[in-house]
């Protein structure tokens, strides 16, 4: 049987894989897991993007909640990353996120946060998950007084945005942005930052109606964003997902400028001004190669992680780093927020610009992209973490990787959310690496469909 847990929570086509009644389990088992060491009645918050599942998935978590004697607090639609500061803020017993991120309309998740809103270890999600499958045997469900209740919060946004802007407080007169909301949870707070701040902002997809939360939008659909950059004449262009966690920009002349580059115009600035802590910044195995050769170049440590920022984050807590992230835009400023946080990227970023008076296509130069192709090969899920179990696929990944070594690299995963197997391939040539990397997703798909 898959494990429930994928890298970030609980995945799954709502009211089909990821049903009320799983949303129920995972309420009562969370809370009595997250909570059973205490002597008070113990408070979970709640908040959810803006996805339209997201009001049956947040009831039934908040039902089993009580259920097992816990309260519930529901914020609403908030950004991830401020359930995280929230949880830890209010000094609630544990937050739980219902959102599937950058995933289409009808996926959702459901992803728990403990007490000092840190993502949870392996062993405690297997803990959760054990339970569900026992039945919830040992759990005393209480009666009458005993039943926990639910209490409503709407102020939640603006303590988030307040402490956005008290982290980063840059002056952000006479800068003209750009911004794609994913008519996802970003779509109030991070145009409210920013003219806060003083921006003249032009925000996109920020109107959401439940259903059209990623659709060609966002994070993962940019070519709207960077041509309207271009059109306004704006300094620069913000791109967030669904839930806000990660941010991806575009420069005044409407290129992308993606986490790598971020982490390297951030980090560089910060190891300058020395608030870069060990001159250390924790990326994953899928980062470019060129942002490690730029870590090399300015004398700052480039560690390396599995991807998944749960694991960045697990590295910059054991060596004391406190900026680290991925290529897809999810950033960690662990001094700020426990989690990827899309808009303190933002201001992170735009911080530099204002600082050192340069666009961001001239800070973006720090670091040589060197060409990369990802494919993605859809495979049953249940299969997709035995790739190499079939002979066919592993000497086709040994032959290409003799062929690209000294030269590049070939990275081969299977997705922590979807069903996927990706490919990703780099080199000089970037014909040469797509062909490559599209005949491999494809025998990889044939071979295990």
């Amino acid at each position: 049987m898959a494990r429930l847990f994928g890298t970030d929570g609980v995945r799954g086509v709502a009211n089909e894989e990821l049903t009320p009644l799983l949303a129920m389990q995972l309420g009562q088992a969370g809370a009595y897991v997250l909570t059973k060491e205490n002597k008070h009645k113990p408070t979970i918050m709640v908040g959810c993007d803006t996805r339209i599942s997201g009001d049956m998935l947040a009831n039934a978590l908040m039902a089993g909640v009580c259920s097992v004697g816990a309260n519930a607090v529901f914020v609403g639609v908030v950004p991830t990353p401020a359930v995280a500061y929230l949880t830890k803020k209010y000094r609630v017993d544990a937050g739980v996120v219902i959102s599937a991120s950058h995933n289409p309309v009808e996926f959702n998740g459901i992803k728990f946060f403990d007490g000092n809103g840190y993502k949870l270890p392996d062993a405690m999600e297997d803990e959760i998950e054990q339970l569900i499958n026992d039945n919830m045997q040992g759990i005393k469900f209480p009666l009458g007084a005993g039943i926990g209740k639910v209490k409503y919060r709407t102020d939640a946004r603006e303590e988030y945005i307040n402490h956005s802007i008290k982290s980063v407080p840059v002056d952000l007169n006479g800068m003209k942005i750009v911004v794609d909301c994913a008519e996802g949870a970003a779509y109030y707070t991070s145009v409210e930052t920013l003219k806060e701040l003083g921006a003249d902002v032009v925000a996109l997809h920020n109107t959401p109606d439940g259903t059209n939360i990623n659709a060609n939008c966002g994070s993962t659909h940019m070519q709207e964003l960077m041509a309207r950059v271009v059109y306004e004449k704006a300094n620069l262009g913000l791109a967030f997902d669904g839930d806000a966690d990660r941010m991806l920009a575009v420069d005044e002349n409407g290129r992308m400028v993606d986490g790598d580059e971020i982490m390297a115009i951030v980090g560089n600035h910060m190891k300058q001004t020395g608030t870069l802590k060990k001159d250390t910044v924790v990326a994953t195995v899928m980062s470019n190669l060129g942002f490690f050769l730029m870590a090399k170049e300015n004398k700052i440590h480039a560690e390396q992680t599995k991807v998944g920022d749960r694991y960045v984050l697990e590295r910059m807590r054991e060596i004391g780093a406190n900026l680290g992230g991925e290529q897809s835009g999810h950033v960690i400023f662990l001094d700020e927020n426990t989690t990827g946080d899309g808009l303190l990227s933002a201001l992170h970023l735009l911080q530099v610009v204002v600082e050192t008076g340069k666009p961001l296509s001239e800070l973006a130069k720090i670091m040589n992209v060197l060409p990369q192709a990802l494919v993605n090969a859809a495979v049953p899920n249940h299969k997709k973490d035995s790739y190499m179990d079939y002979p066919e696929i592993a000497e086709a990944i040994e032959k290409l990787t003799a062929k690209f070594a000294g030269e590049g690299r070939v990275l081969i995963r299977p997705s922590g959310t979807e069903p996927l197997v990706r490919v990703m391939i780099e080199g000089k040539d970037q014909k040469m690496i797509e062909e490559d990397a599209k005949q491999l997703a494809a025998l990889i798909q044939d071979v295990m469909l």
